[in-house]
């Protein structure tokens, strides 16, 4: 994924995601909606690295600690589950160059997904 499609995938995610949570603006003001952008790139920035080393078990462990961070500082688990389905979503309907490396952050954020619902039952 070149940056130009990084830097569209991150500002869609993270303008629908204060769109459609609007009380995040006044938990969390301007610096969560920045926490929130830079949090998205250092998903993609694990996923890309999860890619090359061709292990999905790699971004497991990353949400696996992201969830654990984020849940302290009162960001639960759902918001989590939320932010990667629309990175699958707007993966899915994107026309990037590469399309198998987006084919494997797809399944991969799939897998992580997975591995959050069953630890939020």
């Amino acid at each position: 994924m070149n940056k130009i499609e990084q830097e569209w995938l991150v500002t869609q995610v993270v303008t629908e995601i204060y769109h459609d949570y609007p009380y995040l603006w006044e938990k969390f003001g301007q610096h969560g909606r920045d926490r929130t952008e830079e949090d998205n790139y250092h998903h993609l920035d694990h996923l890309k690295t999860a890619y090359e080393m061709g292990d999905g078990a790699f971004f497991i462990d990353y949400t696996e600690w992201l969830n654990s961070v984020l849940t302290a500082r009162d960001v639960g688990t759902s918001l989590i589950i939320d932010n990667y389905e629309r990175l699958i979503r707007l993966l899915k309907h994107s026309d990037f160059a590469a399309s198998y490396e987006k084919n494997v952050y797809i399944e991969f954020l799939q897998q992580a997904l997975d591995y959050l619902r069953t630890r939020s039952e």
